[in-house]
């Protein structure tokens, strides 16, 4: 048995499967690329505690009824227009940027008349706003 080497000795070396290998990594580091945005953000997450902390300032409620008259700390509003409950909240005195409001509407109240409300609140500068609502009962 004769074996001969070949008389040519050039060699080959296939790329398909080195591209190959390229293009999924490349797909992978553009994928878990997108990902990193997440973590570029960040965000400093409230404490909460279970005792109440008592407030320094008596918060200024508003309410609204179902047919979508406002009132302001118990004084009626005039009318229903946003200018009207403007006034009325920038007449309560105080600075807007530190006192808490409370905003109590009824269940049945108009979307628009509470979007009014919180509008009116952002208008005159009062920014610390909190929504009332009850527990809502367990059913069985």
């Amino acid at each position: 048995m004769k074996f001969t080497a070949p008389e040519s000795d050039d060699l080959e070396i296939s790329v398909i499967p080195l591209i190959d290998v390229i293009l999924v990594l490349l797909i992978f580091f553009m994928a878990t690329a997108t990902f990193d945005q997440n973590s570029r953000i960040k965000v400093e997450l409230p404490e909460a505690s279970s005792d109440a902390t008592p407030a320094a300032d008596q918060a200024l409620i508003v309410q609204i009824d179902s047919e979508g008259r406002y009132f302001v700390n118990n004084s009626e509003v005039i009318n229903s227009r946003i200018e009207t409950l403007k006034s009325a909240l920038q007449q309560q005195g105080g600075d807007p940027a530190k006192q808490s409001v409370v905003l109590r509407a009824d269940a049945r109240t108009q979307h628009q008349a509470v979007v009014t409300a919180m509008d009116a609140l952002a208008q005159t500068g009062y920014r610390n706003l909190s929504i009332a609502t009850v527990r809502a009962s367990e059913s069985p």
